[in-house]
């Protein structure tokens, strides 16, 4: 909690999350501890509604802290290098220049990302990748991003896409090798990653394979008892999901790759991980170092917050 006496906080970074449903504000002293925090619904289809909600939690922040905290925002979708924002959970700020239009109403900078690229930056900065100098942060959950941070910070690239391994192309061998079908993806394209290895397609895997059910939870509980068709799902899954990992390596040449998301919290795909990296990967190249996220739910406020604080700072 903030200290009754305001004259003695350190400068605040406020970190906002901002979901299809819910926006999250965060507020840190520099040491990154959070100190307080809140949400709100989120507007999503009238786009003077939703900047008033955000403006209208910076506001409540200021008052309770004193001060004017430095803003970071995360958000889902493309936001490319002039701030235009492209993001399907939020309609009404496709198209827009969020951060522009923001910084009118709240009279400060403010810096914004990709939420998935901030778990990353999270990660990299006190979490399962601290002082390691390239931090691949992977999300495996309802569907499968990430970023990529060099010494602590977020890689600055012509799209601000570095990292989205979800759209990279399913490899034509497995697809063959397991006689899997072509899947089309919501970002338009087909064949991508993300239609297979997310938590949905862990669940199509599971029924494609003879299984009643798309319940990852009951995968879960027939891997553990040694069912068949559980085991021959795990195996393709493990395939695939090896072969987008040994890419990111080939790629980027990670000295740690930190996963996070719901498909994180299962103990069999974090330790057959390294070992399904491997397998694809040519002679005298090696799997990083793989960790489960620090922050988890926490890492979108705090990657927010830490993206503000690095603004702020330079």
């Amino acid at each position: 909690m903030l200290p009754t006496n305001r004259q003695k906080v350190s400068p605040l970074h406020y970190g906002l999350d901002i979901g299809g449903t819910k926006i999250e504000i965060g507020l840190f002293n520099s040491e990154l501890t959070m100190l307080e925090s809140w949400r709100i619904e989120t507007p999503t289809q009238n786009y003077d509604e939703f900047l008033d909600a955000i403006h209208g939690l910076i506001k409540q922040a200021d008052e309770l802290s004193g001060q004017r905290g430095s803003i970071g925002i995360g958000m889902p979708g493309i936001i490319d290098n002039e701030n235009k924002v492209k993001s399907a959970n939020v309609p009404c700020a496709t198209g827009k220049f969020i951060v522009q239009d923001l910084q009118k109403r709240v009279g400060r900078e403010i810096s914004i990302a990709n939420d998935c690229r901030l778990f990353a930056l999270s990660e990299s900065y006190g979490g399962a990748g601290d002082n390691q100098p390239v931090v691949y942060g992977a999300i495996i959950g309802t569907g499968a991003g990430g970023g990529l941070c060099i010494n602590g910070k977020l890689l600055q690239t012509a799209n601000n896409i570095a990292g989205e391994y979800g759209h990279i192309a399913a490899s034509g061998k497995l697809l063959q090798q397991y006689n899997l079908p072509v899947r089309d993806c919501g970002c338009g394209l087909r064949g991508c990653i993300e239609s297979y290895i997310a938590g949905p397609g862990l669940g199509w895997l599971y029924k494609f394979f003879g299984a009643s059910t798309e319940s990852t939870t009951e995968f879960v509980e027939q891997l553990r008892k040694e069912n068949p068709i559980a085991q021959k799902t795990f195996e393709c899954y493990m395939d695939l999901l090896g072969s987008s990992f040994a890419s990111l390596v080939l790629y980027y040449d990670p000295n740690v790759i930190v996963v996070g998301g719901g498909l994180s919290k299962i103990d069999e795909i974090i330790q057959a991980l390294p070992k399904a990296i491997e397998q694809h990967l040519f002679k005298g190249v090696t799997s990083p170092l793989i960790k489960r996220a620090v922050f988890g739910d926490a890492s979108g406020v705090r990657g927010a917050a830490i993206l503000g604080k690095q603004h702020d700072i330079t």
